[in-house]
C-alpha cells in the first residue's frame, strides 16, 4: 500500500459541527446565544455564495500551481467593511488583479489564477483579546462581522446579526464579480490599456519596457484574428473568491453537500484559509477545514514546526491530492532563510503535493517615525525575492503570492515608485486593520516579481535544451 493509499484510509469520518468539540482561538464568545442560534439558522436556510462546481475548478488550477503549469495570484482587503462597502472599491480591486495578473503572466508565460480576498474577508484575528486607548480597555475589534470600529463598550460588544450583514455583502459583492469576470470588462485590450496607463508616468517609466512588449504582444494577436470575438477566454477571466476561515458558526451555516458528488463543500468562498494562529493541529479550525472539498490555505509562520506541519498535512490533505493544500509562508523580510527551507524539506520528505505561496504582508509591519503601523515596499519586495532564492535553490515551485492589497489610492505602506512616506501616511490611512499595498504599489510588485519569474525561466531553458541533447 502507498503512502497515498495509507493517508486516503486513515481519513477520519467529519461532520460540519464536529469542529464545536475541539479547542477553539480567536473566536467571539456571544453573550445572546438565543440570538446567535437564531442567526445561525437564518444563514443554513439561504443559498451558497459559491457553488461546488466553482470550488472543484479552482482545486483543478491549483493543481497546474502545484505543477508548475500556471501561477497563483491572491490579494484583496485586509478585512472588508460595512462602512467602505461600494461597487466602485470592488472594480478597483478587481481591475487592479487584472492588471497584475497580465504582468504576471507575461513574467511567467504561464496563465495566472486569480483569487480575491473579497466577498467573505470580514473577520481578524488578534494579537490581544482587548485593547487599551486612554486607560480605558474594551474588547479588541475583530472585523465587522463580528464587532464595531467604534472604541466604545456597545460597539465593541460581538452581535452575532452582523453575520446576515455579511452574507448581504458577500452576496451582492460576488455577483458583481461574475458581471464583471465575464460581463466585457475583463476584456485582455481593456486590461493592457489600464496598464499603459500606469507606465506612462515618469515615475514608472522603467516598467515600459515590459508593458510595450505586452502591448506588441496583444497587437500580434489582434492583426493574426485572435480577439475576444474570436477567442472568448480574451474576454471573460475565471475568479475566485477567498477568506479566513476564522468565524465557524458562519462557515458551519453555510456549509453545504455537494449534489453531485455527495461531498461536503464550505459554501462562504471557493478557497479558505487557516491562519498562523490558528493552525492548531487539534484545533477548531483545522477539524472545521479537513472536511470540506475546497482548496484550503494553510499560513505558515515562523513558529511551525516540521512535526506539526506533518500532521497539518496529513490532516487537510489526507488523500495528498494536488490543488487541495496551499502553504502560505510569512516570516519577513531577512527570515526566510531561516524558515523556509526547513519547512519545504519536511513538505518534500513527507512526499506531500501542495502550493507554495509567499505572503510578504504579514511579518514586515512596522511603526512608523509618525506613529502609523505600516510596511515598507522595500521589505515586501525583499521577502518576495527570498521566497524565490530559496525555492530555487531547493529545486521546488514558487506558485504564488499573495498580498494585502486595494485598488484605491490609499497611503498605508511607504515607499514605491510614488514615494509614500512617513509624513504622507496620515493623508489616506483608511485601513480598520493592517496597512494594504495601493495601486500603484500592488502594480509595481506586479512588475518586480514579473521579472522574477522572467528570470528563472530563461535561467531553466539552458538546462532544459542540455537535457534535451
Amino acid at each position: 500500500m502507498t503512502q497515498q493509499d495509507t493517508r486516503k484510509n486513515a481519513a477520519p469520518s467529519w461532520d460540519k459541527a464536529g469542529w464545536r468539540a475541539y479547542p477553539r482561538v480567536q473566536m467571539p464568545d456571544y453573550t445572546d446565544q438565543a440570538a446567535l442560534q437564531a442567526v445561525e439558522a437564518q444563514l443554513r436556510r439561504y443559498p451558497p455564495l459559491v457553488f461546488a462546481g466553482e470550488a472543484r475548478r479552482l482545486r483543478e488550477q491549483l493543481a497546474d500551481v502545484a505543477a508548475g503549469r500556471s501561477f497563483l495570484l491572491q490579494g484583496g482587503d485586509c478585512a472588508e467593511s460595512f462602512g467602505e462597502f461600494s461597487a466602485d472599491n470592488i472594480r478597483d480591486t478587481f481591475k487592479l488583479l487584472l492588471q497584475m495578473a497580465v504582468v504576471l503572466t507575461w513574467g511567467a508565460q504561464l496563465p495566472v489564477v486569480k483569487v480575491g480576498r473579497m466577498a467573505g474577508q470580514f473577520a481578524k484575528p488578534r494579537s490581544a483579546p482587548t485593547e487599551t486607548v486612554d486607560g480605558v480597555e474594551l474588547p479588541s475589534y475583530r472585523g465587522d462581522i463580528v464587532n464595531g470600529f467604534d472604541f466604545t463598550p456597545e460597539a465593541r460588544i460581538p452581535d452575532p446579526n452582523r453575520m446576515l450583514a455579511a452574507y448581504t455583502q458577500a452576496a451582492a459583492s460576488l455577483n458583481l464579480l461574475r458581471a464583471f469576470s465575464t460581463g466585457g470588462f475583463a476584456d485582455m485590450h481593456r486590461v493592457q490599456s489600464w496598464i499603459a496607463d500606469f507606465v506612462g508616468g515618469p515615475e514608472a517609466a522603467k516598467y515600459r519596457d515590459i508593458a510595450d512588449r505586452i502591448r506588441d504582444a496583444m497587437a500580434f494577436m489582434q492583426a493574426a484574428g485572435v480577439n475576444s470575438d474570436t477567442a472568448h477566454q480574451l474576454g471573460k477571466v475565471d475568479f475566485y473568491t477567498s477568506h479566513e476561515a476564522l468565524l465557524l458558526e458562519y462557515e458551519e451555516a453555510l456549509a453545504r453537500t455537494d449534489s453531485t458528488t455527495g461531498l461536503p463543500v464550505a459554501g462562504s468562498g471557493h478557497m479558505i484559509w487557516i491562519g498562523d494562529r490558528t493552525r492548531q493541529p487539534d484545533g477548531a479550525h483545522v477539524e472545521f477545514c479537513r472536511g470540506v472539498q475546497n482548496p484550503i490555505g494553510l499560513k505558515c509562520g515562523p513558529t511551525t514546526t516540521a512535526d506539526d506541519l506533518k500532521l497539518l498535512l496529513d490532516k487537510l490533505n489526507p488523500a495528498n491530492e494536488a490543488g487541495r493544500l496551499t502553504l502560505i509562508a510569512r516570516f519577513g523580510a531577512g527570515k526566510v532563510g531561516d524558515h523556509l527551507p526547513r519547512l519545504v524539506r519536511t513538505v518534500q520528505e513527507h512526499g506531500a503535493n501542495v502550493v507554495w505561496s509567499c505572503d510578504p504582508m504579514h511579518g514586515n509591519v512596522i511603526k512608523s517615525s509618525t506613529g502609523y503601523k505600516t510596511r515598507p515596499f522595500d521589505s515586501i519586495l525583499r521577502e518576495v525575492r527570498e521566497f524565490f532564492a530559496i525555492h530555487n535553490a531547493e529545486g521546488t515551485i514558487p506558485g504564488g503570492v499573495h498580498f494585502e492589497m486595494t485598488g484605491k489610492d490609499v497611503t498605508e505602506c511607504t515607499g514605491g515608485v510614488r514615494a509614500v512616506t512617513d509624513e504622507d501616511l496620515s493623508d489616506r490611512y483608511h485601513t480598520a486593520c493592517d496597512p494594504r499595498l495601493n495601486a500603484s504599489q500592488s502594480l509595481e510588485l506586479a512588475f518586480l516579481v514579473a521579472e522574477e519569474l522572467r528570470a528563472r525561466r530563461e535561467a531553466a531553458a539552458p538546462a532544459r535544451g542540455a537535457k534535451a541533447v
